[in-house]
């Protein structure tokens, strides 16, 4: 099934990202994660990719055992900087011959390694590359790719972002999901301004709950998320305790997506860090809501 036609059913949803193992001795044990995750019944499951080998040598094996085991709608992550077009047109194909119809597109961070190296000739270097490279392999593939409300890290300020984010959409983007927001108002923000250039895809907003306090330095520096005072408050009050980190992380994203509902958002996604009772805590406070049509 593609992710549109989820998208286009008017109904609220809600999905999950899970990340494949970097060896393959811990496969059972994320496969046992995936596996109660997607015993939950979200509208999909995204997989993450990693590049240059590592968790990329399982994506495509999490990503079809989910699907064939659990018949939950996947979309596998594929990253194209640093790899040479002959490795990427080949995941492509992997891709497709599983019958894996939802890919998201993405550029991927550039190892630690090569960050000072000559780039002139990769293959590849913008997300766009990659998206076109699919087009054209697997022209009825449904293609996501990544959007930042914030602004990318890299940008030089949030009007190129934007451009950049219209010539990916214009390559052939179905759908867009944004880097974890921690603040609706500026998803709503974002929302409005990629609506007037044009932009009219749809955009599912992505939700991290937090549940450890030492995950906000962490998602800071990946995504350069803003933090808002509400929820730092919390962190320090409640940061100290594990257990209660992870009850005030949980509502605080149950809280997050319940508003982007009520202001007309039909589907989310959710970044669970493959933590099963995690996602089980915000499905389950949802339980009345997902799945139905609100006029």
């Amino acid at each position: 099934m593609k992710i549109t036609d989820i998208l286009n059913r008017g109904e609220m949803s809600l999905s999950f990202e899970v990340f494949p193992p970097k060896k393959e001795t811990s496969f059972e044990n994320v496969m046992n994660a995936a596996g109660q995750i997607a015993e939950l019944n979200p509208s999909f499951m995204s997989v993450t990719y990693g590049a240059g080998g590592g968790t990329s040598d399982y994506t495509l094996k999490l990503s079809s055992e989910i699907e064939h085991k659990y018949g939950v709608p996947i979309l596998a992550h594929l990253t194209c900087v640093s790899s040479d077009r002959e490795t990427v047109r080949e995941r492509i194909l992997e891709l497709k011959n599983a019958g894996i119809s939802n890919i998201m597109a993405l550029r991927g961070d550039i190892p630690a390694d090569m960050m000072d190296s000559d780039r002139s000739g990769w293959d590849y270097h913008y997300a766009v590359e990659l998206i076109r490279e699919i087009k054209s392999i697997y022209p009825e593939c449904c293609i996501g790719a990544a959007c930042y409300p914030e602004i990318h890290p890299e940008s030089r300020n949030q009007r190129d972002d934007l451009l950049h984010l219209k010539e990916k959409v214009d390559a052939g983007v179905d759908f867009l999901t944004t880097q974890m927001v921690f603040d609706n108002n500026l998803f709503f923000n974002f929302l409005y301004k990629i609506r007037d250039m044009g932009v009219t895809v749809p955009v599912l907003p992505g939700i991290m709950p937090i549940t450890k306090a030492n995950q906000v330095e962490r998602a800071i520096k990946l995504s350069g998320s803003y933090m808002p005072v509400r929820f730092r408050t919390i962190v320090d009050r409640f940061g100290p305790d594990d257990d209660a980190m992870t009850q005030a992380g949980i509502i605080y994203a149950t809280d997050q997506i319940i508003d982007l509902y009520a202001n007309g958002i039909t589907n989310v996604h959710v970044y669970s860090m493959n933590k099963p009772e995690v996602a089980a805590g915000i499905k389950n406070s949802l339980s009345s809501i997902l799945g139905r049509e609100f006029a």
